[in-house]
Order: C-alpha cells, then structure tokens, then sequence
C-alpha cells in the first residue's frame, strides 16, 4: 500500500483509479489521478447506478401506498422530473467545483468542513452500506426465487449468498480498476436488455388488447384513500428506484474533459432511465392485477411466469446481473467518497492509501464492505428503503441549497454551466414537503 504527501495537516493523495505517477523534474513521484471514463462510460455509470434493484422491489412499495395503478404511474414520471431537476443542479456543481467526491466535495467548499464531516459520516456509515445491502438482498431473492418458488427464500441462504456476491465484487474492485468498469459497462447493457424484454412484451400486450387495470376507469378506482403520509412513502419508494442519478460527480477527476462529458452523460442517462421505468411499470399492469403484484414477492419473475412460458427463467437471471452491476457501480462510486473524505483529513488517513501495483483503494473498498455486511443482518428491505431514501434526500437538500449559497457568495466564478434558480429552489421545495410529510406520517401509523 503506498500513500502519497500532500500538504499541511492534511491525509494523503492517492489515485482512485488507474494511477498515474507524475512530479517535478528530479523531485520525488506523487500519484494522481488518470483520466479514464469517457462519454458512454460515464452513462454506463449514471445508468448502472439508479438502475439496480430498484426498479424490481419499489413497484410494489409505490402500489402499495398510492392505492390504484393511475397514481402509481404519476409517482414514477414524477420521481424521474425530480430526479432530472436535482441531477442538472449536481451538473452546474460538478463543473463549477471539478472536484471527485460529489456531495461531500461541494458542501466542504461551500459551507466548511464541518458540514462535510457530518454529510460524509452520514454517507459512509448510512447511506452507500443500506444502499448496497438492499441491492444485495434483491440480487440474493431473485437467484434464489426459482428455487423457493412457492415462498420467501430463507432468511440464511438469502443473506449467505448476498454476502459471497458483495466479498466477490469487493476483490474484483481491488484487484483493478478497468475490470471494475468493463463489469459496469457489459452489465449496464444486459439490464438495459432486460427491461427491454419487459418493455416488448408489455406493448405486445397493449397491441392484443390486454390493458384493463390501464383503462382510467380501472387506473384511478382506489382501493384505500392514500393520505398525505402515504404519498410521501410512495415517493420515497419510487425515489429509492431513481438514486445514483449523481454518482458521477463522485467520479469528476476521473473524467475525460469533465466539464463537457458531466453534463452530457446526465442529459443523455436521466431521460433514459425515467422513459425505461415508466414503461416497466406499465409493461407489469399488462400482466398482473395490483393484488397480484402486491402478493408478488419477485414481480419479474412472476411477470416472467405469466407472459413467457419456458422462457419465463431470463427474468430472475436478467435482474440478478442488473444487481450484480448495481452492487458493483455502488462500491466503487462509494470507495472514492472515502478517499475524498480522507483526503481532506475527515477520515483516517489510511482510507487514502492505494495498492502500488494495482492502484486501487483497497481500506476504502473493505470499510463499505465491512460497513454493507453489518447493515444486511439488520432490518428488511422496504424499511431500510425508506430510512435511506429520506437520509438521501436530506443530504441532497443540503448540496442543492449549497448550489443558491454559492451563487451568493460566489456570483463571478466561472459556471460552464448556469441553471435558472427556480428549478433548485423547485428541487427543494418538492423533497422538503415529501420528507416532512414521511417524518410526521412513519410507517407504523400508517400501517394501522
């Protein structure tokens, strides 16, 4: 492991990925950073990242709390417009402050380190572990599903198998960097084809007649009256399918020509994902009823089950390598945030240490695993769904007020990029009325 000098009271520089060894002309050889990620690996890992487990385990959440199909639908195309408003904010930031580390790099610039000390704890402690445990318990139920057809798998084998998948992709994520991107890339476009396949098969439905539950009569005949609390659990639901839509900017240093490609790559990969989900859901309508979806415990598979017979086997191996990918692009956007924590000095210094030989943060990689595998002993999925979705969003909240704040303080600097004020200030509006509305109205009273 080597660690690099870097300046007064502060933890060493080290490279993310690919290191590149430069210094002055007879002065001694530092790490920095390599330029790697291009413009289709950059929407690899916008798309890679929301597109996880998400869009396999929140339907039934958002269904669930919405109480008819047509309400449903409006929070998916809903949670895609915030979640384009909030990645066009990040867009005006990361080419403003250039810097890897996304959130935490942008609230340490504009209000101190102290705000970022607290942003990072939250993330590396909650936020990236829940994250990655959820992904990581959907990638483990749907490989276990065929085996378990008729009921829950195990609560052991689940977490067991979960764990092998995330110790496996740690290794691979220290082992080397471009093995780390090419699994991004080609699992990237695998769950992209999965989604496709539902995507057909649902129109072909549509074209045969099969849309009942999307008749507005049927859409919009609520089976309970959803309160303002249960909206709120809904978006958080249908939010958590949308997060990652800012991993990129963790990634900044790592760009080739960032200030082009940033916003580019988010252009491109948000509309992407939010047409892909809304069509998703309703490819599910064409098949299932919402009590049958709402019974579902994988609706991929049951979707599978019911429109393509002997072939019904690709959708619980489609979601598997669409989670896989997920619990990949999630370690590696989370270890550059711990190297970007210790290398402002708010984490140990040796989280910004990297392999000699293969230029990978390895304590950074182990401490999100270490941190993911205790998480996954803890809880069931849709609870920690919410908790980590309403953590995020508050953490957003504070980067995007940061965005206003930094207009004021700073109004001459040099923004490529320049975004109209109300859209954050919309952003904001929308996420602090939705978690308030979560915090006031918790899950077990709504349960009652």
């Amino acid at each position: 492991m080597r660690g690099v000098g870097g300046g007064a009271g502060r933890a060493a520089r080290v490279a993310m990925a690919g290191g590149e060894q430069r210094g002055a002309p007879g002065g001694p050889e530092r790490v920095a950073l390599k330029k790697e990620i291009g413009l289709v690996s950059a929407c690899a890992i916008i798309i890679g990242n929301i597109i996880g487990s998400g869009i396999f385990i929140s339907p039934k959440g958002v269904l669930e709390h919405t109480g008819s199909v047509g309400l449903a639908l409006i929070i998916w195309v809903l949670g895609g417009g915030v979640s384009a408003l909030g990645s066009l904010c990040y867009a005006e930031l990361g080419v403003t402050i250039p810097k890897s580390g996304g959130d935490y790099s942008y609230v340490t610039e504009i209000f101190g380190g102290l705000a970022g000390f607290l942003l990072l704890w939250s993330a590396v402690l909650i936020m990236y572990p829940t994250s990655l445990a959820v992904i990581a318990l959907t990638f483990s139920n749907y490989v276990l599903q065929p085996v378990f057809p008729n009921c829950i798998p195990p609560y052991n084998a689940s977490r067991i198998l979960s764990m092998v998948c995330l110790l496996l992709l740690t290794w691979v994520n220290s082992s080397s960097v471009r093995w780390a991107t090419r699994i991004q890339d080609i699992f990237t476009a695998g769950k992209l084809l999965a989604l496709a396949l539902i995507i057909i098969v649902g129109f072909i439905q549509i074209f045969k007649g099969n849309y009942e539950e999307l008749t507005p009569s049927n859409a919009f005949n609520f089976w309970m009256t959803p309160s303002v609390g249960h909206l709120a659990l809904a978006f958080l639901q249908g939010s958590f399918a949308f997060s990652g839509w800012n991993f990129l900017n963790y990634v900044t240093e790592e760009l080739v020509d960032p200030r082009r490609n940033l916003p580019r790559a988010i252009f491109i990969s948000i509309p992407l994902v939010t047409f892909v989900y809304t069509f998703t859901n309703i490819a599910y309508f064409t098949a299932m009823s919402p009590q049958e979806l709402l019974s579902s415990n994988a609706v991929a598979v049951t979707f599978g089950e019911k429109l393509l017979g002997y072939f019904s086997w690709v959708m619980p191996v489609s979601v598997a390598l669409s989670t896989f990918g997920g619990i990949n692009g999630y370690l590696f956007t989370s270890s550059r945030l711990c190297f970007s924590g210790a290398r402002e000095g708010h984490l140990p210094s040796l989280l910004a240490m990297i392999h000699v030989k293969h230029c990978t943060p390895i304590p950074a990689l182990l401490v999100c695993c270490l941190a993911t595998l205790i998480i996954m002993l803890v809880g069931d999925t849709y609870t920690l769904i919410n908790y980590v979705s309403f953590i995020n969003y508050l953490c957003y909240g504070v980067t995007i007020i940061g965005l206003i704040v930094l207009r004021w303080k700073k109004p001459k600097i040099f923004r490529p990029i320049k975004l109209i004020l109300r859209a954050g200030r919309l952003w904001h509006w929308t996420h602090y009325h939705f978690n308030w509305s979560a915090s006031v109205f918790p899950r077990s009273l709504l349960e009652k």
